[in-house]
Order: structure tokens, then sequence, then C-alpha cells
């Protein structure tokens, strides 16, 4: 039975909208330092230009509220613009004239004669016959709000951070097969990438993420039935409040609402996940997602060293250097650290059928192509590097084991081995 209430739902925030909007002519231009935004008529939301870095982005943004809230960035992998540049509004869309000719930020489908930022928060281009030609809904970043769909094959991205929005390093893909999955970005659309899915593979072509006015996230097929709630909605749906849905910059996605009349911060009315390690990629390679106080830390691997202080993602590289299977050094031998709960991607070039701990940890050591291995009770996994999407989980029996260099002499070159961080060397070869 097709979900009526939710279709009339969305029909009432766009009709809405559309009433609320405040036209803006062609020919009409914005520069980040005059006149940088067109508003919507109530003047709760503003397209134009923002502060990003060194210079200005252009995008959505909400000016009804003090705290800075980005919703849309045009072309956001772009570096920033001066505080020179100029934005117009032609037939064609919206374009900053350069050296080379015109940098389009907004391409309409046909003649664009007149836009409105509406009181949705979706920025509209409207041909002379009154018809949309292009919209910010369509073309959604990392949010999505009420009345906006996000459609079949389409993804949202994670911003790079709090104070970039170019793109991250996570996606939401609502999938062809009707599937709603997370994926890190530059991942195949597979299982042993996800880590988190509505669960709904094979329900039908043309599935569509929805936003209800109510807080109400939802999945309808090509016939309009509700084949999966992401969130229950019922929240209030009034004009003091402001919802919208989130993937964000550590992965997680997220419906926030606002309370405009008590000139609150957003507040979270759901989130995928309350473990902030589940996303995959959190921590660069060769480090682990660990929660400190419910927030994320990314730790080394033992015998690993960060390689940007300053970036998780960047992960950790190796504090020696490792023999090649060819050559045999003298200055250091191996041993192997354990850590225990740990666990990541297994990508497994042997697994033995072992039941002793140490019989895995020998059966590395003796293997100069094993660099780290998962031991769970019965198998011995042995890995290579690197080694990706580790974390802390109490709920795996793996112990992870990594073979590390010791220095065999004091004077041991720094290059091999750089000495500062203890080791407890449990089995040498």
């Amino acid at each position: 039975m097709a979900c009526l209430a939710c279709l009339l739902a969305l029909a009432f925030v766009a009709a809405e909208a559309q009433q609320m909007q405040s036209n803006i002519s062609q020919g009409s231009s914005l520069t980040p330092t005059t006149n940088s935004t067109w508003l919507s008529r109530s003047g709760l939301y503003a397209f134009g230009f923002y502060r990003q870095g060194n210079g200005y982005a252009v995008g959505i943004f909400l000016a009804g509220i003090p705290e800075e809230t980005v919703v849309w960035t045009a072309n956001r992998d772009d570096p920033p613009f001066s505080n020179n540049a100029t934005l117009r509004f032609t037939g064609d869309g919206l374009a900053l004239p350069t050296a080379e000719g015109q940098n389009y930020l907004v391409k309409s489908s046909s003649s664009a004669s007149y836009a409105s930022m509406l009181d949705s928060g979706n920025f509209v281009l409207y041909n002379s016959s009154r018809e949309i030609v292009w919209q910010s809904f369509d073309h959604p970043t990392d949010t999505l709000l009420p009345g906006q769909r996000l459609l079949s094959g389409n993804e949202l991205f994670s911003a790079k951070s709090e104070a970039d929005h170019s793109t991250g390093i996570f996606r939401l893909k609502m999938q062809n097969d009707g599937n709603l999955v997370q994926y890190p970005v530059d991942t195949t659309d597979t299982r042993p990438y996800a880590f988190y899915s509505s669960s709904t593979s094979g329900a039908g072509e043309n599935v569509t993420l929805n936003f209800g006015a109510d807080g109400h996230l939802y999945l309808l097929n090509r016939n309009g039935t509700n084949i999966r709630n992401i969130t229950e909605g019922g929240l209030p749906a009034d004009e003091g409040k402001l919802y919208l849905m989130r993937i964000d910059v550590g992965g997680i996605f997220r419906l926030y609402s606002h309370d405009l009349k008590k000139n609150a911060i957003w507040s979270v009315e759901w989130e995928s996940s309350k473990d902030k390690c589940v996303p995959k990629g959190l921590c660069g390679l060769n480090s682990y997602c660990v929660l400190i106080d419910l927030e994320t830390d990314c730790k080394c691997l033992p015998g690993f060293e960060s390689v940007n202080q300053g970036n998780q993602t960047s992960g950790c590289e190796r504090n020696f250097v490792a023999d090649a299977c060819k050559n045999r050094n003298e200055n250091f031998t191996y041993t192997m650290e354990e850590l225990e709960s740990t666990t990541w991607e297994d990508v497994s070039y042997m697994s033995l059928r072992l039941s002793d701990k140490d019989d895995c940890i020998q059966g590395c050591l003796e293997d100069c192509n094993c660099e780290a291995a998962l031991f769970d009770g019965t198998n011995c996994r042995k890995q290579r590097l690197p080694l990706r999407y580790g974390r802390r989980d109490t709920g795996t029996s793996d112990r992870a084991l990594i073979k590390v260099g010791v220095p065999t002499k004091p004077d041991t070159d720094p290059r091999i081995f750089q000495p500062g961080s203890k080791k407890k060397g449990r089995l040498t070869s």
C-alpha cells in the first residue's frame, strides 16, 4: 500500500516552499564583500558567498540562526574564490567570469529566466514558463533537507572537515538495488567495504530516500510503497523547528533538529551508529580506532609512527626498515606484539588451522612475508602491509599480532630503527 501520508507531507513541503519564493532576475550578481547573498523570503536561507579557508565558497546556508550551517556547496572541490570574484546569473546559469571564459557553478538544462532562494532551502532556476530547469535539491552534497530526496544511484559525500566543505572520505549511496549503504570513498559498492546498510537490497528499482517535514526519513519504491523507515518521524513540524540530515565528517549520518524559538544549538534526533569507530577508514593505514570517553582516537600499531600528527586519516608508517625477504639485517631482530580485541580488514594471504597463539606467532616470525596476523583461537590469518580499517572491537575474538623490529646493537643506524617507544618483546627469531 502506498504511503499516502508520506507523499502528502512531501507535497505540502514543496507547495509551501513554492509560495514563499523571492525572485532573482537575470543579470543579477553577487560579490563576496558587498552584495554577497540572495535571501529566501523569510531570511532563513541564503544563497551566495561564505568564508572558507583563505577565501570564499559559494553555497546555501542558514542565515537565520547564529550558528553557521552550510547545507550545500557549489563545485565543492574548487579552490576558494578571491574577494574580487563576481557571480553572475545568466540565461545559462550562474557563472564566474575568468580569463579562460565562464566558470559555471550552476548550469541549467535550458534557458533560465529567473531564480529563487526558497524557504525550504532549495535554490531553483526557472524558465519563462515557470518550469524548473535546475534546483539544488537535485544535487545534494552532504546534506538533505525536508522535502528533498536522494534518488536511486545518487550519493551524499561527507565534508573534509567542519571548516572545509570539499569532498571528504565517506559516502552514503542510494543503490540501484534498493539498498541504502555507507562506504569509504574510492571503494567498490560491495559488502566488505560497507559499514551501514538499510538491508533493503532487492526491494525494487528506483527506490528513493525521502525526508518528511516531521523528521521522517524513509525509503519508497517506484510504486510509492514505504519499504523501510530509517527514522520514525512524528517530530514537531512547525515553523519553529528546523531539521536536516547529514553525513558528518566522521562518517556517521545523523538527523538533526534546531529550535528557532529557543535559539538552541543543533540536537541529534537519530544517528546511524552510536559507535564512532564504525566508519571504515576513519583512521588511516596501519592504525586503529579506539573510543575514549565516547570520542575517537587513532592509535598507531606497535612499531609504527604517525605520518602526520595533525591528520588522523594520514595513517602510520614503520619506525624501522624491514628486511627484504632475500636479505638479512643483523642489526635487529623481530618480535610479535599483541593487541587484544583489535581487528582490521581481513585480506589474509594464508590461513592456518592453529589452536595455539604461540604457534601463530612462530609461524609469522618464520615467514618473511608475514607482517601481522589475526588469531581467533582456531585460525591464524597471515597479513601483509598495509593494514586498513583497524579498530578496537570488544565483540571480536580476534587477537592482533604485529611484527616489530627490535635493535640488537646499541649503535644501530637510526634509519633502521628509531628508539623511543617502549617494546614488550615476547618472542624473537
